[in-house]
C-alpha cells in the first residue's frame, strides 16, 4: 500500500510541476538511463520515475546523483525512488517479508520486527535494505549499541545510504556523543542535500555545544 501512495505522489508531483509541458514517457531501461542525464528536466524526471518503478537495489547510485539535481521536483522523485529502490532486494519473497517487518515495526511489534527483519538478514546477507530495517527497530526499541552494529554493516553494502548515515546521527546524539553526531549528520547530507531538518539539528547541536563550553569556564 505504502509503495502504490509513493507512486501516485511521485506521477502527482511531475504532472502539476510540468503542467504546461508533459513529462515524457519512458518505456525501456536504456531510454530511463539516458534521460537522467538529459538537460530538459522533465525527461530527467521521467528517467527517475522509471528507475523508481523496476529498478533494483544496485540502482541507487543512478537516483542519489539526481538527489542534487538542479530542478525541486527531479530531486523530490529521486528520494522518493531511492528508497524503493533500496527495498527491493531481487527476491519476492524477502521483499514481502521486509514489508510485513515494516508493518510491525509501525504498529510498535518490536520484537516481532527485530525477528522478521533478522530473518530476511538470513535470507539476503547483502541486502542493505534488511540491516537499516532492523537498525531502525533497534533504536526504537532502544538498544543503541546493536543499531549502531546494524548501521555498520548497512554502509558496508551501501555507503550512500543517508539513511543509515542519518541514524548514526541520532544514536550518537542520543549518547551525547555530539561532535560524533554532527560528522554523521553532515555526511548524510552530504549525500541528500534535500535533508533540510537535519541542518537544523546540527546547528542546535552546535549551540549546546558552545553553552556547555561557556559552562565549564
Amino acid at each position: 500500500m505504502q509503495q502504490v501512495f509513493v507512486l501516485v505522489l511521485a506521477a502527482f508531483l511531475a504532472l502539476t510541476a510540468f503542467a504546461q509541458s508533459p513529462v515524457p514517457e519512458v518505456q525501456t531501461r536504456a531510454a530511463a538511463l539516458e534521460a537522467l542525464n538529459d538537460a530538459d528536466a522533465r525527461y530527467r524526471a521521467a528517467g527517475v520515475m522509471y528507475i523508481g518503478r523496476t529498478g533494483l537495489a544496485a540502482d541507487g547510485p543512478l537516483l542519489v546523483k539526481r538527489l542534487s539535481d538542479k530542478h525541486s521536483v527531479v530531486r523530490a522523485l529521486a528520494q522518493q525512488s531511492v528508497w524503493r529502490v533500496w527495498s527491493r532486494s531481487g527476491d519476492t519473497e524477502t521483499d514481502q517479508l521486509l514489508a510485513t517487518g515494516v508493518e510491525e515495526m509501525e504498529a510498535g511489534l518490536y520484537a516481532e520486527a527485530i525477528h522478521t527483519f533478522s530473518n530476511v538478514i538470513k535470507r539476503k546477507p547483502d541486502f542493505a535494505e534488511g540491516w537499516n530495517k532492523r537498525a531502525t527497530v533497534l533504536f526504537l526499541a532502544g538498544d543503541l549499541r546493536k543499531s549502531l552494529a546494524d548501521c555498520d554493516e548497512v554502509v558496508k553494502r551501501n555507503p550512500q545510504h543517508f539513511g543509515a548515515l542519518s541514524g548514526y546521527g541520532q544514536i550518537y546524539l542520543r549518547l551525547e556523543e555530539y561532535e560524533r553526531s554532527i560528522e554523521y549528520f553532515r555526511r548524510a547530507l552530504e549525500v541528500n542535500p534535500n535533508l533540510t531538518d537535519l541542518q537544523t539539528v546540527i546547528r542546535g547541536i552546535e549551540q549546546l555545544l558552545r553553552d556547555k563550553g561557556r559552562r565549564s569556564i
